[in-house]
């Protein structure tokens, strides 16, 4: 099978996207495997597979797999880049698209100046959606980590979220702590760590573990959901500028059931194909 696909990147979070409306992909996790790997593959923090749609008034069906195979629900940084995709693909002449996802509708919108605004949806905090084992809904969480005690604020933006905040991202213990919480009896189906540091009220400094992929340059739905935290926490305000070491998002919410936004740039690094 030939299969043509784009090599792309949010802040240096990397996928390769495949169109599956005009091409047939079937893909096995050890294919997406082969695929993902760096030295042997084409190398990539996740795969996108850009499907039709079956339901009316949604544009189009978004799935993400981790470059291990793993089907994860929401993907923030791959949703601007599968909105260029679609776009520069001439898949859709439309500059706001809707999106169907494992977790609910997304609405990526092309901005004039290039950049990509994605309509997140309204953050999750029940235990049960996260999942998270807890006996109720809490602003902030105790959980014990390599036998200490951490608070951390836990939220679904399509995919589990643990935000805890820190003195300063560069000393943080990203991949020692990161791959303990992702991996915490207290979350079923894992967790995407995030460390979170205050710079001011509207700017903070991000870190994020995803779960089956490590610590990413950049992660859209970790920096949706250290807002969140923030702004519950009552740290930040309601628009924040989130520095990654991918580069920079934009990041509001105003708060309750109100969905979040999420700006930044997506990028098209090559385009090719490959035999399977």
């Amino acid at each position: 099978m030939k299969l043509n696909f784009s090599k792309m990147h949010g802040l240096g979070n990397d996928f390769m996207v495949i169109d599956g409306v005009r091409q047939t992909v079937a893909l096995s996790n050890e294919v997406i495997g082969q695929l993902g790997h760096r030295q042997f593959g084409i190398g990539f923090d996740q795969l996108l597979l850009v499907e039709a749609s079956q339901t009316p008034g949604i544009d189009f069906r978004y799935r993400i797999f981790n470059c291990d195979g793993s089907e994860v629900e929401q993907c923030g940084n791959g949703s601007r880049c599968f909105a260029r995709f679609v776009f520069d693909q001439g898949l859709t002449d439309k500059n706001e698209i809707a999106v169907e996802t494992a977790k609910g509708v997304i609405y990526p919108r092309l901005e004039s100046n290039g950049l990509v605004t994605v309509n997140m949806g309204a953050p999750r905090f029940k235990p049960s959606e996260i999942p998270f084992e807890a006996p109720n809904e809490a602003i902030i969480d105790p959980l014990i980590v390599d036998g200490q005690v951490y608070d951390i604020s836990v939220v679904s933006m399509g995919n589990p979220h643990a935000v805890q905040v820190v003195d300063d991202v560069d000393t943080a213990p990203v991949a020692l702590h990161g791959t303990l919480i992702e991996n915490h009896k207290r979350f079923p189906q894992k967790v995407n760590a995030g460390f979170m540091q205050i710079v001011g009220r509207s700017e903070i400094r991000l870190r994020v573990f995803e779960r089956a992929a490590g610590e990413t340059l950049a992660c859209g739905t970790g920096a949706c959901a250290a807002v969140v935290a923030g702004i519950r926490r009552g740290l930040l305000d309601e628009t924040v500028l989130v520095h990654t070491r991918g580069g920079d998002l934009t990041i509001s919410w105003a708060g309750n059931d109100a969905p979040v936004m999420m700006t930044g740039p997506a990028v098209t690094v090559f385009e090719g194909s490959i035999e399977l």
